[in-house]
């Protein structure tokens, strides 16, 4: 038989593994029918129900909670079954497989990686970047990302867009009217203050965007290695930082052939520092892997730091390192062992000194960290943003500063001036998913875990 246009779908929303809970997740158009055939009658909508989950032969599979929920008043927008057992992986497959059964002729099937959000996107439950929270805030590493998640969840991020849109939106009636009237020979620019109006949008824009840079740091990270030659303590930092023995440490030189990645946090903001093989010339087979891979990880990194022993002075090496080191990366070149030196440290905007083994000059390390990416503290607490919101919003402002162009050049260029707005509108709206391809919502969505 043909299967419904928005088949129902079924999924163990809780995490794989024991837990004292699970729960088993179904969404459909309409799931009545399914319900009396797993418990022989009707259920309460919204009410919590203590059940037996029966098998079709009348084998008691587990007893707990159900939870129905009719449309439109659900996460998905459509009618919601939760049933709530015991968290073993055996028992909730076999809730789930008894779900399939009863809903096979209704073309129940189980749901792919998002796709209850996915729908509750479609059932206008919720916008794109509301959607793409849901996922963040299960991701989030710290508090900080956790509260971000749950403030683009809510909607500041949205409302931030749409206001931005609206007062667009706005400005293009206007301008659209005068070209749809021109024989009342109106001076659109002037009377309609629309150089002014642009200019406030436009400052607007950057703010919104400034914040949005902020969110994607606080989601994503700062990808962090430590390059320098070998010796110069570039595991002792890492052990340092992370406040424990990550890495080994010892005075034999190319002891670390592979890249050791330690997450920690500063401010809130997730760093993820990547220790690295020695750079130098070497014969050894294994550490020249190594060393390859250290410089894959320098293409990647979002910010440098190379470090440098503050006893010894800089030879040819450290000299070859900074001449490959990518220009497009911040980088900080790092003194560390300045507690082995006769006279203090002089530091300066692009070098540091440090003693990884007393903790001498770390805090000021992690606060320079912050600001080679662009982090500032001081900034209101931001909502998560993704790259592809920032790439959105500096389309927008690119057109409207082509739309600031054509204003200068007085009514002659109305129609131009009016594309841009349209552009930077479609810009804006791709955030939230109002003029949105199904090849970026499948991308989204393939990313979030099964049962979200």
């Amino acid at each position: 038989m043909a299967l419904p246009t928005h088949a129902p779908i079924a999924a163990i929303a809780t995490a794989p593994g024991r837990g004292g809970i699970g729960v088993v997740r179904v969404s459909g158009p309409d799931l009545s029918g399914l319900v009396r055939r797993l418990f022989g009658r009707a259920l309460t909508p919204r009410h919590a129900h203590y059940l037996p989950f029966t098998a079709d032969t009348g084998e008691h599979l587990d007893e707990g909670i159900a939870l129905y929920f009719r449309a439109p008043h659900s996460y998905t927008g459509e009618d919601v079954l939760e049933l709530q057992g015991h968290g073993g992986p055996a028992v909730l497959r076999r809730i789930l497989d008894r779900c399939l059964q009863a809903g096979a002729d209704l073309g129940l099937r189980l749901a792919e990686p998002g796709e209850f959000t996915r729908r509750a996107f479609l059932n206008d439950r919720m916008d794109l970047a509301q959607a793409e929270a849901v996922a963040d805030l299960i991701d989030a590493s710290s508090i900080a990302a956790a509260r971000g998640a749950m403030a683009s969840l809510s909607g500041e991020f949205s409302a931030r867009v749409n206001a931005l849109s609206d007062r667009i939106v706005h400005l293009r009636m206007l301008v659209e009217a005068t070209l749809d009237f021109p024989e009342e020979e109106i001076d659109f620019l002037e009377k309609y203050q629309a150089r002014p109006t642009l200019e406030t949008l436009a400052a607007d824009l950057d703010a919104l965007i400034a914040q949005a840079r902020q969110g994607v740091i606080l989601r994503e990270g700062l990808h962090v290695v430590l390059a320098g030659k070998p010796n110069v303590g570039k595991s002792s930092l890492l052990n340092a930082l992370a406040g424990d023995d990550i890495a080994i440490v010892t005075p034999i030189a190319g002891t670390t052939r592979d890249k050791v990645v330690q997450e920690i946090h500063i401010d809130g903001v997730p760093l993820h520092v990547v220790d690295t093989a020695g750079l130098r010339d070497t014969d050894d087979t294994v550490e020249s892997i190594g060393i390859a891979r250290t410089w894959q990880e320098i293409e990647r990194a979002d910010v440098i730091l190379h470090l440098q022993d503050a006893t010894q002075p800089g030879d040819e090496i450290d000299a070859q390192i900074v001449a490959r080191l990518p220009a497009r990366t911040p980088v900080l070149t790092v003194f560390n062992k300045v507690d082995l030196l006769d006279a203090p440290f002089q530091p300066s905007d692009k070098q540091l000194g440090i003693s990884a083994r007393q903790g001498t000059g770390l805090d000021d390390l992690r606060a320079r960290l912050l600001a080679l990416a662009g982090w500032n503290p001081g900034a209101e607490s931001p909502w998560l943003a993704r790259e592809r919101h920032v790439r959105a919003l500096q389309m927008a402002a690119e057109h409207l500063a082509l739309a600031c162009e054509h204003a200068a050049q007085d009514d002659r260029v109305l129609d131009l001036f009016a594309e841009e707005l349209r552009l930077a509108h479609e810009s804006l709206t791709s955030i939230t998913g109002k003029f949105t391809s199904d090849d970026l919502l499948g991308e989204i969505f393939s990313s979030f875990c099964i049962g979200k």
